[in-house]
Parts: C-alpha cells; structure tokens; sequence
C-alpha cells in the first residue's frame, strides 16, 4: 500500500498518532538529508528537522491532500528550515564567512584527498554559495527526483500560491549556467 493512502487510512480510523509516526518514519530519512544539504550544518539540520517533526504531527490532521505527503512534507521542512533562519536569536552570532570557510577546506583538502573528493568539496562550497531557494530548487528537483509540480509545490509561499513551474524550469536552467560558470572559473569544468 501506498504511503498516502496508509496514512489517510489511519487518518479516516481516528489514528493520528499512528498516521503521523509512519510519515515521519517513512519520510524522516529523506527529509533529514535534504535538510542537511541545505543547512550545511548537521547539528542545525537534526534542530530543523525536530521542528519538522513537530509541524508534520500537529499539522496532519488539517492536511487537506491537494499534494502528495511527500510533496507536503518537504515544504513543512523547507519552512522549518526558514522560520529557523529568520530566528532573531540566530542572527545574533557570528558566521563564519563563506570565503573563510572554502579557503580552510580548500588548504585542507588539497593535502589529505583524492582529486574526485575535493571536486565533490568545491562543488558542494558552489551549491552553498547559493541562495536558499537555488538550493531548494537543486536538491528538489536533482537530489530528490520530484516532478516539476511537486517542486512548485514545496516552493509555495505560505499563503499558498504557487509559482508557475515554466518559470521554475526556466530558472533552473537559468541555475545551470550559473553553476557551469562558476565551476569553470573554479577549474572544475574545462
């Protein structure tokens, strides 16, 4: 059976509860790791994704199914992932500058990996380099493999509307000539 419909299954027999645990359990995993590409930081991901757990929980009894769980899910995280970026506590402390970082990664890693390992490094350091929703956009559509509609989907603002997914596809490939760019000037592309 189906991941929708054993949840809506459990929803229909009054098992909330139960309908909630399977999502997170059979969700949980993928969402965690599109949390973790796009925070960048394992320790604000498993924080994210505790708030994710706790909407999903809360939320599943409104959950209406113009969008599959799936779909749903990944934009509960995504705005788990924003109300904790906009938290005023976590502006307060000091980040470490992007160019900080790719210069300590990059002294380390031309000395202790293979070349295929520091390509992944600097092109992951080109992902971060993006803005959250290039990121989204990215780890929805080639991480995660979801159809153009479910990433119009997960991109929906929170008064729900939706943007148009030819302007979506455009902005991708709009994305990947940036990407190409910035990879060539890096060295990674010839």
């Amino acid at each position: 059976m189906a991941l929708d419909d054993e949840v809506a299954e459990r929803r229909a027999r009054g098992d909330l509860e139960g309908a909630a645990t399977l999502a997170i359990r059979t969700l949980g995993p993928e969402i965690l790791g599109y949390l973790n590409a796009l925070l960048h930081d394992g320790s604000e991901a498993s924080e994210v994704f505790s708030q994710f757990a706790e909407d999903l929980w809360k939320g599943l009894a409104g959950f209406r199914g113009e969008a599959s769980l799936r779909t749903w899910a990944y934009r509960l995280a995504r705005h788990a992932a924003l109300r904790h970026r906009r938290d005023p506590w976590r502006r307060k402390g000091e980040r470490m500058e992007t160019t900080q970082a790719s210069a300590l990664a990059g002294s380390i890693i031309a000395s202790t990996v293979l070349r295929n390992e520091w390509r992944a490094q600097q092109l992951q350091r080109l992902r971060a380099r993006l803005g959250e929703e290039e990121q989204t956009l990215l780890i929805l559509r080639i991480d995660r493999g979801l159809s153009w509609a479910e990433v119009a989907e997960v991109l929906g603002g929170e008064d729900g509307a939706r943007p148009d997914e030819a302007a979506l596809r455009k902005r991708f490939e709009r994305l990947k000539v940036k990407l190409a760019q910035a990879a060539r000037e890096e060295g990674l592309l010839e």
